[in-house]
């Protein structure tokens, strides 16, 4: 049991991600940016989140859309100039809020002035800050693994007579960690914007830090079955999750201790529970919160979800803190995966779980995937791999402000298509009492206001094939919440106080609304 008084932000903090070409747009061009983030700052302080993580805004070729980073310390015109990230790191602080970055490790774009000098010749002195191997006799690449966005992982550099290793795209060049001058330059950037005053950073796609071709092949994977895509056709055994990656981020981690706050640290890691919860660290001194995304991809059935929760906390080591996200803007949205019918109960389990929740923009207006016209596609995945359903532009489209041309988001013609549905905006919302918008503004009251949801234990109550209920526990105060999965009425055994209900009726007893979630106070 914690005391909230000498408890580290984020341990109680809510974090709220923000996709900046998709937030709001100052200068009409269509693509959101840094002053118009500033400029809507007070809807972040409205809904009553902690702390903001935006997605990268660094100079890129933007290949894909900022994660191919060309200048790790500076900002890309299309978003502002570093004069607007101070003045929007001022006014961030200035609003008791926390400012969280993008950090890209893996890989830089192939534009970078360290590639371009490390592919200029071969004994350049940044060589092997890129991983570089000799073709096979045959000529082929040096293994057989597949890149994430399709294709072989390996790029053949006539010039040099090499190949190069991407993980994603070939404009994306793996970052070699083993090599020092790398390892320290990358380094050297975090601290570039640690001193500068952001709070901390998430970790993109770390697994991908250091993968070791001396291994060989990838073994083929006999569970898969294409819904996944080819690249799950393999198993990353040689490729993801090496145990060099964790000495990276041990080095983030002791950079991070050095201020007299300590920064926070956000891991990326798909995988499996007993994948990503290593990147605690073994003695706690790897991230803070690696990002648990087990609700991001199941089937939305109570049974699957408390086991899963179960199965979490079980795995979690001794102090480590738990975390909840339901998406990002790499996966579908909630209000699709689940039905809009279920985002209430969706949100409700997200905010009362034990752990930090991290809310993607959006979905506190219940947005749901936006179709996007196959002339509209610019998302390099599904471009590359066309009607496999990986595509992200749709969980990536704008956010509407209010009614009308633009949705208050842009004067301009907007970089992708918007959801222009009645309703789908916040300026509508704000004013409606049963919107989405402030059914989450109340739940993150009642958890701002009820220790026992922050930092209270958890356990499980009940569950069955439509409800699932469970406790959040702090000293005296006992807090139940039941989520009814279904769209029919259902029993349920939690009695006490009515704090919150999905329905609006803050007061309702009995049995559980179709689509209801419920938060009370047990005896």
């Amino acid at each position: 049991m914690s005391d909230a008084s000498t408890t580290e932000w984020w341990k109680t903090g809510v974090i709220y991600q923000i996709y900046p070409r998709s937030f709001m747009d100052s200068d009409g061009d269509g693509i959101g940016d840094l002053a118009g983030i500033e400029s809507r700052l007070g809807h972040l302080v409205a809904l009553g989140v902690d702390a903001i993580w935006v997605s990268p805004f660094y100079p890129s070729p933007m290949a894909d859309f900022g994660y191919d980073v060309s200048n790790y310390t500076d900002v890309d015109p299309l978003f502002g100039t570093m004069a607007d990230f101070d003045r929007l790191l001022t006014a961030i602080h200035a609003r008791g809020l926390k400012l969280l970055l993008d950090f890209v490790p893996c890989h830089s774009s192939d534009q970078h002035p360290w590639f371009l000098e490390s592919r200029s010749f071969r004994d350049n002195p940044k060589r092997d800050w890129y991983v570089w191997r000799d073709p096979l006799p045959d000529g082929g690449p040096p293994t057989n693994w597949i890149a994430e966005f399709g294709g072989s992982t390996w790029e053949w550099d006539a010039g040099t007579g090499q190949y190069y290793l991407h993980s994603f795209l070939p404009e994306q060049p793996t970052i070699n960690w083993r090599n020092p001058g790398a390892r320290a330059a990358m380094l050297d950037a975090m601290k570039f914007w640690f001193d500068r005053g952001v709070d901390g950073f998430r970790v993109d796609a770390v697994d991908h830090a250091a993968p070791d071709p001396e291994r060989g092949d990838n073994p083929v994977n006999p569970d898969w079955t294409g819904a996944e895509g080819h690249t799950m056709s393999l198993v990353a055994a040689h490729s993801r999750h090496q145990p060099e990656v964790f000495d990276v981020v041990r080095d983030m981690r002791k950079l991070a201790r050095t201020y007299p706050e300590e920064k926070l640290l956000v891991g990326e890691a798909y995988g499996e529970i007993h994948e990503f919860i290593e990147y605690y660290g073994a003695e706690l001194d790897g991230f803070q919160l690696p990002f648990n995304f087990l609700l991001i991809k199941i089937e939305w059935n109570p049974m699957i979800v408390a086991g899963l929760v179960d199965a979490y906390e079980a795995a979690l080591p001794e102090g480590a803190w738990p975390n909840w996200v339901l998406g990002n803007h790499d996966r579908a949205r909630i209000a699709t995966r689940a039905g809009p019918d279920q985002a209430a109960v969706a949100a409700t389990l997200l905010l009362t779980l034990r752990g930090t929740p991290t809310i993607y923009q959006g979905d506190e207006l219940g947005m749901e995937n936006v179709e996007i016209p196959a002339d509209r596609v610019v998302d390099p995945w599904e471009l590359n791999m066309p009607g496999e359903g990986l595509g992200r532009d749709p969980e990536r489209a704008p956010i509407a402000w209010e009614a009308g041309p633009g949705g208050g988001f842009t004067t301009g013609e907007p970089w992708l298509p918007m959801d222009t549905r009645s309703g789908m905006n916040v300026a509508t919302q704000q004013d409606d009492p049963a919107s989405m918008l402030n059914l989450h503004r109340r739940l993150l009251r009642l958890r701002r206001a009820e220790v026992a949801l922050t930092l209270g234990d958890y356990r499980t109550i009940s569950v069955d094939d439509a409800v699932f209920c469970y406790e959040r526990k702090q000293g005296d105060s006992r807090i139940g919440v039941a989520l009814n999965f279904s769209d029919m009425t259902r029993p349920t055994d939690l009695a006490g106080e009515t704090l919150f209900s999905t329905t609006g009726d803050d007061e309702r007893t009995g049995d559980l609304a179709p689509n209801e979630g419920r938060v009370v106070r047990l005896a």
